[in-house]
Formats: structure tokens, C-alpha cells, sequence
């Protein structure tokens, strides 16, 4: 079976391609993405959510970023939405991911 045609995760892994060991899964309806062993991301339905920790979450949080709801019931309190601005700004984005995969 040919894998399902996804332009958006096609994006964003090509604005991730300087990040080292960068791999994606399927996961949630969407794709997990990994730096080597490391979960640190997550397209879901046409957008991108990055790991934070009490450090890097108020940045998204000033910026009024949504938390991931992969559902009504289900919240993930330590991802949030990567603003478009920095999605499109290749180098930009490969640092907020280099941030998200450290933690």
C-alpha cells in the first residue's frame, strides 16, 4: 500500500531537514516526530505542536498558542502549537525544535 500523501507533514519535514536524526510515525490521527529516540512533536490536522517545559511554554503561551487536543476529552498540556510565523522560517523553526527535542 502507497503511504498516504500528506503536504503539510511534507513541509514540515522539509523545514526540519537541517535537524539531525529528525524521523516522523503515525500517531494520533497524525505523525509523531522524534529526534533520534526523542517525541518532541506532533502534526495533527494541518498543524504543528512542539514539546515545552516551564521554560519555553510561556513564549507560546504570549504568543496565545493552543495546547494539542488530539480530542473533547483529551488535552496534552506539555505541547503547543508552533506559531505560523515561525513554521515558515525554516532556520527559526529548526531552533524551536532543537529547544522542544532537549528538554
Amino acid at each position: 500500500m502507497a503511504p498516504k500523501h500528506d503536504g503539510f507533514r511534507d513541509f514540515v519535514l522539509d523545514q526540519l531537514n537541517g535537524l539531525p536524526g529528525l524521523t516522523h510515525r503515525a500517531m494520533f490521527g497524525g505523525y509523531g516526530l522524534y529526534c533520534g529516540r526523542v517525541f518532541f512533536g506532533i502534526i495533527h490536522k494541518g498543524r504543528l505542536y512542539f514539546k515545552t517545559n516551564a521554560a519555553t511554554a510561556p513564549r507560546y503561551r504570549e504568543r496565545e498558542m493552543k495546547r494539542f487536543r488530539p480530542n473533547a476529552k483529551q488535552t496534552l498540556n506539555t505541547y503547543y502549537e508552533v506559531p505560523v510565523d515561525v513554521l515558515e522560517d525554516a532556520g527559526e523553526l529548526t531552533i524551536w525544535a532543537q529547544q522542544a527535542s532537549n528538554l
